[in-house]
């Protein structure tokens, strides 16, 4: 999928959750929204754009819940190893 698309699509979720007074509540829900409802690609898909081109389209609230996103996978993946 289109990186700039899925970014558009993380746009709108972190635009959800901007109204939530608690900036960790805001990240942890934008992060959480992507990891129980987008496809393992996408995710990776979003997680390489922010890692290898910044994630530009991202906005503030998105490029925070993508990056705990990363976090959150990779301490997974260090788990299963």
């Amino acid at each position: 999928m289109n990186p700039e698309h899925l970014a558009e699509m993380a746009n709108d979720i972190a635009n959800f959750f901007a109204a939530e007074p608690d900036l960790e509540t805001a990240v942890n829900g934008v992060s959480g929204h992507l990891k129980r409802y987008w496809d393992p690609r996408m995710r990776r898909q979003i997680v390489a754009y922010l890692r290898d081109q910044g994630g530009g389209e991202l906005s503030e609230l998105a490029r925070a819940g993508v990056a705990r996103l990363a976090e959150l996978d990779a301490a997974a993946q260090a788990r299963a190893s």
